[in-house]
């Protein structure tokens, strides 16, 4: 496995995102996982064991050899891992710069929760260890069909004002929903896990953009895509350059939680402050001088529905 690192390290490559890195921990003795007592016939299969011997295992060392290859040569490694904050910092302590903390797609989408699992997060972290943040990927539902098309806004907008690196998957840049697929159109071997809706194709132009072929599964609206939203000032697409390039003003400044409650979420980022409003209702708008709205328009008097900000002092 290192020989292949390295391979691909001389030829350039500036990382690597390790696919269920946690498995490569297994127990050495190849015990079988033990049943999981509360697992019910017509679940999921993989949940009737309990993986405490297939992954995961306490033994870092494979893991810390790989990233040592990858250091090496000046590469990042990038970790996916689906596991409790105590568990999933550990993975810092082998080199592995960035453990994927994908915690925010099944936390519910609500400010009180969201902020508890920040500090939480925060509070985890080893000195010096750089956070990341992930709110959307290849196995769970898409963000604009988890929280609805507005809030997908508010949700870019507290991807990238988050203190770490946030991970973007494609097409959520564009407000991509999931798409229905038919069962003969379906790939995902895993079929129960219904997977592929959040899989379709990235839509560069109304037809497409990339084949005059058949893709592997539907494209989703035509509407939604990159050549439409490219230019029109106000679009998803606009949003997120938008966000890229405003972050850099306050990357490095700390995280401070302001105010939750059942409706608006408000956190600082050094002097800047950033208002998310996951409600239907207006909230009031902090003081200071908004740089960026959700609705890019400039802002109003106060946080409209469905809309987030940043104030800078």
């Amino acid at each position: 496995m290192l020989g292949v690192l390295r391979f691909w390290l001389d030829r350039g490559v500036d990382g690597f995102r390790v696919d269920a890195l946690r498995q490569v921990l297994k127990d050495p003795e190849w015990r079988d996982n033990p049943p999981n007592p509360d697992y019910v016939p017509g679940e999921q299969e993989y949940d009737s064991l309990l993986p405490i011997r297939s992954a995961d295992y306490d033994d870092l060392e494979p893991v810390r050899a790989m990233a040592e290859t990858i250091a090496e040569r000046g590469g990042v490694m990038v970790g996916e891992l689906y596991l409790p904050f105590e568990r999933l910092v550990r993975y810092y302590a082998a080199g592995v710069h960035m453990p994927s903390n994908m915690h925010l797609i099944s936390t519910p989408w609500q400010p009180r929760a969201i902020a508890t699992l920040i500090e939480e997060y925060e509070a985890a972290l080893p000195d010096g260890a750089w956070p990341n943040w992930v709110l959307g990927n290849h196995d769970r539902s898409r963000v604009a069909s988890r929280v609805g098309a507005a809030q997908a806004r508010v949700a870019a907008m507290l991807l990238f004002t988050l203190r770490g690196t946030p991970t973007l998957y494609y097409g959520d840049e564009l407000g991509m929903t999931d798409v229905a697929i038919p069962p003969e159109r379906v790939q995902d071997p895993w079929e129960e896990a219904g997977r592929d809706p959040a899989r379709t194709p990235m839509p560069w132009s109304t037809d497409g953009g990339f084949t005059s072929g058949e893709p592997w599964l539907p494209m989703g609206d035509p509407a939604i895509n990159a050549a439409a939203q490219r230019d029109d000032p106000r679009s998803m697409l606009t949003l997120h350059r938008e966000l890229i390039a405003l972050r850099r003003e306050f990357v490095d400044e700390p995280y401070r939680t302001i105010a939750a409650d059942d409706s608006v979420l408000v956190f600082a980022r050094g002097a800047w402050t950033v208002a998310l409003n996951l409600s239907d209702e207006p909230a009031e708008l902090p003081a200071g001088r908004v740089r960026l709205s959700t609705e890019l328009d400039g802002g109003a008097a106060v946080l409209r529905p469905n809309e987030g900000v940043i104030v800078s002092p």
